[in-house]
This record gives C-alpha cells, sequence and structure tokens, in this order.
C-alpha cells in the first residue's frame, strides 16, 4: 500500500485515465470504477474509458444501474494528451487485448499472467480469480469506505470473472466475497444477474453446435461472422459444459482479425500457455489457466492457407501434442 500511496501523491497533479481492455466485461468495469471511486478518496479525479465496444447486455446494463461513467476513446481523444497518466486495469499494454491511447501508461493492475514484461512506475499483477479482488483488497487494506454501488460492482465482476466461483478461484477472492458481500446492494446484484442473453447471441450458440469437432477431448468450433469477445467467451463456456468436452477452442472471423477464446478444465492443459504456443509466429495469445484469448491479425491470416479452419486446428493440436510430450 505503501508504493499505491505514493502513485497516488503523483496522480495529483496530473489527469488521469483509467483504461480496461478494448471489450470491457463486468469484472473490467468494476475494478475500474472501484479505483475510480478510490482515487476520489484521495483527491485524484479520474476518467474511465476503453477502445472497442461495451458489446454485451450485462455490462451495458451494469453502467446503467450502477451510474458508471465510461468512455470509448473516441469520445475522450481530442482531449487526452501525451502527459496524462494511464492506469491500465485488468489489462497490460501490449497484452494483445487493449491499444495504445495517447498518454503514459504509468500503472498496472491486473490478475492475468504477464507474457511481455513492461515498466511502470507501479505495479499490481497477481493471479487471482478476478481483478475485483485487487481493488477490493485496496479498499479493506487501506480502510476506505465504499459506497454500496461500488461493491455491488465489485462483487459482480467477482462472480461473473470466476463464472460464479466454479473457475480460477483463489483464497483472495472468497476473502473479498466476505468482505464485499454485506456492503452490497442485493436488489441490483439480482437485477444484474437476470436476462444476460440477448436474441442475436443465439446465432453465435448455433454456429458453434452446427460446426463443432472434437479431437479426444477437445472441442474446437469456428464462428464465421463478426462476433464480439465476450459472447465468443461465453460460447467457449458452453462448448467447455459438454461431458465430451475438457478443453474448448472458440474462434470468429472478424474484419480485421480471426478472434479466439480458450478453455480448459483438464489440470496439465494451461489455457494461456496453450493459445501462446499454438499461435506463435502468426498471433498472439495469452491468459490464465482456465481461460485465455488471442488472435490473428488480418495480415497474417494469409498464412494460414487456404484451410483455415483445417490449419487452426492443426496448430493447437499439435500444440497439445508437443505440451503432452
Amino acid at each position: 500500500m505503501e508504493n499505491f500511496m505514493k502513485l497516488i501523491e503523483l496522480c495529483r497533479s496530473k489527469k488521469v485515465y483509467i483504461q480496461t481492455h478494448n471489450f470491457p466485461d463486468p469484472d473490467a468495469i468494476a475494478s475500474a470504477f472501484g479505483l475510480q471511486a478510490l482515487l476520489a478518496h484521495y483527491g485524484v479525479s479520474s476518467t474511465l474509458c476503453y477502445h472497442g465496444k461495451i458489446d454485451k447486455i450485462n455490462s451495458r446494463k451494469m453502467t446503467d444501474l450502477l451510474h458508471i461513467d465510461i468512455y470509448p476513446y473516441a469520445a475522450i481523444e481530442k482531449d487526452m494528451r501525451p502527459e496524462d497518466y494511464i492506469i491500465c486495469v485488468d489489462s497490460q499494454k501490449n497484452g494483445g487485448n487493449i491499444l495504445n491511447l495517447t498518454g503514459n501508461e504509468v500503472a498496472c493492475i491486473d490478475h492475468h499472467p504477464t507474457f511481455k514484461q513492461e515498466t511502470y512506475l507501479y505495479s499490481d499483477v497477481r493471479i487471482v480469480g478476478s481483478c475485483a479482488t485487487l481493488i477490493a483488497e485496496y479498499y479493506q487494506k487501506l480502510d476506505v469506505p465504499m459506497t454500496k454501488d461500488v461493491a455491488t460492482a465489485l462483487l459482480y465482476g467477482l462472480k461473473i470473472d470466476t463464472a460464479h466461483f466454479t473457475r480460477g478461484v483463489t483464497i483472495p477472492d472468497i476473502l473479498m466475497f466476505q468482505y464485499l458481500f454485506p456492503r452490497a446492494d442485493m436488489n441490483k446484484l439480482a437485477i444484474l444477474e437476470r436476462n444476460t442473453m440477448e436474441f442475436n447471441d443465439l446465432k453465435a450458440y448455433g454456429s458453434a453446435i452446427e460446426n463443432i469437432e472434437v479431437y479426444g477431448r477437445v472441442g474446437i468450433a469456428s464462428i464465421p461472422f463478426e462476433c464480439p469477445d465476450a459472447l465468443i467467451a461465453l460460447v467457449a463456456d458452453f462448448i467447455l459444459s459438454l461431458e465430451e468436452v475438457e478443453i474448448a477452442v472458440i474462434y470468429s472471423y472478424r474484419q480485421k482479425e480471426i478472434k479466439f477464446s480458450v478453455r480448459s478444465e483438464n489440470p496439465s492443459v494451461h489455457a494461456g500457455e496453450l493459445i501462446n504456443q499454438a499461435l506463435l509466429g502468426i498471433g498472439n495469445g495469452g491468459g490464465h489457466a482456465a481461460m485465455a484469448g488471442g488472435s490473428i491479425s488480418t495480415e497474417n491470416i494469409s498464412q494460414l492457407g487456404p484451410y483455415p479452419d483445417t490449419a487452426i486446428r492443426e496448430l493447437f493440436l499439435h500444440a497439445l501434442e508437443k505440451n503432452s510430450n
């Protein structure tokens, strides 16, 4: 906390932005919102931002219900300056899921593994179930009061990123659940947890169901149309729920890239390492042991040859075979 307080002192004389990954999910939004309120407690104002789109109904409901102001880069680009401070939350610069904005990335608070070493004035990267856990710990350790909306956001982000405490859960996550629960608004939490799917989402599920192929315990499926990050991840979770599948690889063909989501229930297969190895030299990827994401940019898609689906399947199966040897 001593280093965090030093960061706050440095921020007092700067314009501060808190940046999430490009398609902020509930955990990213909650963590940024919680950090914003914490900085405000110490007299530091900040603006929440992202470069991409809030593309899922639960994220949009969260910002509306809990009165969270978060802006796309296009809305604030003209106001940002190179000397402004940026704090990366639930993401790391050059991490593959966050684009550089105008400003100086001086701090990083994240719960994903680090695959590219970067230098910050302040860094807190710990492998826990959700980034919201780290922000909640700051409140606890600094003995700072939190509003019901902040507590509700953090609790919801924690529940969503751990799939309701069934994925990647650590002791700090459990302790912060205990800390947040009595401070949150249970009525608002119940609203957030209802009606989290839109009708158009069914097309992505249907497409994956139609073309899924299972190799051993590995399920691989494509979505042959533009699909947001959060939905690809939900489809990956859905495929992983099949009895025959313990590793799921789902990807969507988008205008500028092929976007991947990987899930693993096999303790010997680290999802982040799997996608990093499978896409090595042709794309980028990384993440946790149980969940990971990545992409192949347009300029590299040609390397997949005339049958990209076959090439993608072989890349992942080869990486799995290599890991097992």
